[in-house]
């Protein structure tokens, strides 16, 4: 790309890690007045869903539901949202919201085990230093001198890096076996649905539906705009990767973390001792260490399309 596009694709590249980001607080502010995970999965797939329902009546293109189309939604569903964000619901009362995005940069540094695993990679001493990078910036964290609430702070730690980790197999699962002929919008918008199907009786079953009348309060109206701006962002991540290839849009990840941290200050008024800005720094470079190749290089195309993770 020539200088003018660099700059063009890097300022969507800003926006978007702002946006993505931005759900981090939001998330947050959702659960502050007791809400509960299911009953916010629900309307976050539900919201999700008719959106993209309208962009793709734009598109003109339906959603497939061949048998292949529908193991993909549902494996999507589980790894994409329902486990993850029930993870992410319940961390985010005990933990503060900077210190879930620093600990969703774990994202691309889980994706480098599941892809040996898997056979989506090979193993180089530089990616192994990252993941143990990351590790030790997570070890940093649940530390007492750590300064984050300390009634069980190290179990919610570890609920919430199984939101990373699944993102990391969600992103390794479409690098193995594809979407079945599908693009990210369609991909995005059956696991939607499947994840609102799943979430909707085990919402009403275990007590935690969200009566969608009024009035409305902060809780409400934080859910609802970081469910809209979940979805924008996505598609605009999927919209870059196909312009610049997922080497470059993958660094969003980097600006995922930074941004949620900062925006965490704005917003929640969160401040941090010295111990957790290391850890921040030593999981940056741990996402450095464990970045995706060069396209010169032999990578399945779409392996790094999920390792941002998603809320």
């Amino acid at each position: 790309m020539n200088q003018r596009q660099l700059l063009w694709y890097s300022l969507v590249l800003i926006i978007l890690g702002m946006g993505w980001s931005f759900t981090q607080p939001m998330s947050k502010l959702a659960v502050s007045e007791g809400y509960q995970h299911f009953g916010l999965i629900f309307w976050q797939a539900f919201i999700g869903a008719a959106l993209l329902a309208v962009v793709s009546l734009i598109r003109g293109k339906g959603l497939p539901l061949g048998p292949a189309q529908l193991r993909v939604y549902l494996i999507i569903a589980l790894i994409g949202t329902v486990i993850p964000n029930s993870a992410t619901y319940q961390a985010a009362v005990h933990l503060p919201s900077g210190i879930l995005s620093i600990l969703l940069s774990m994202v691309p540094i889980f994706a480098f085990p599941v892809a040996l695993a898997l056979g989506n990679d090979r193993f180089e001493a530089r990616r192994l230093g990252g993941l143990f990078l990351g590790l030790a910036g997570v070890m940093m964290i649940v530390l007492p001198s750590a300064g984050i609430p300390q009634m069980g702070s190290a179990f919610w730690v570890m609920i919430a890096l199984i939101g990373g980790a699944c993102y990391a197999c969600e992103g390794n699962y479409v690098a193995k076996w594809g979407t079945a002929g599908m693009d990210s919008i369609q991909v995005l918008m059956g696991a939607s649905l499947v994840a609102a199907i799943i979430s909707l009786p085990l919402a009403l079953a275990t007590g935690q539906w969200i009566d969608p009348m009024p009035p409305y309060g902060i809780p409400d109206y934080a859910h609802i705009l970081g469910s809209l701006i979940h979805v924008m962002v996505y598609a605009g991540y999927v919209w870059l990767v196909r312009r610049t290839g997922p080497v470059f849009a993958v660094q969003v990840s980097y600006l995922v973390t930074v941004f949620g941290v900062f925006w965490a200050k704005v917003i929640l008024n969160e401040t941090y001792v010295p111990q957790v800005w290391l850890a921040l720094l030593a999981m940056l470079a741990g996402m450095y260490l464990v970045q995706p190749r060069k396209p010169s290089e032999p990578v399945a195309p779409s392996a790094s399309m999920d390792q941002t993770g998603r809320n």
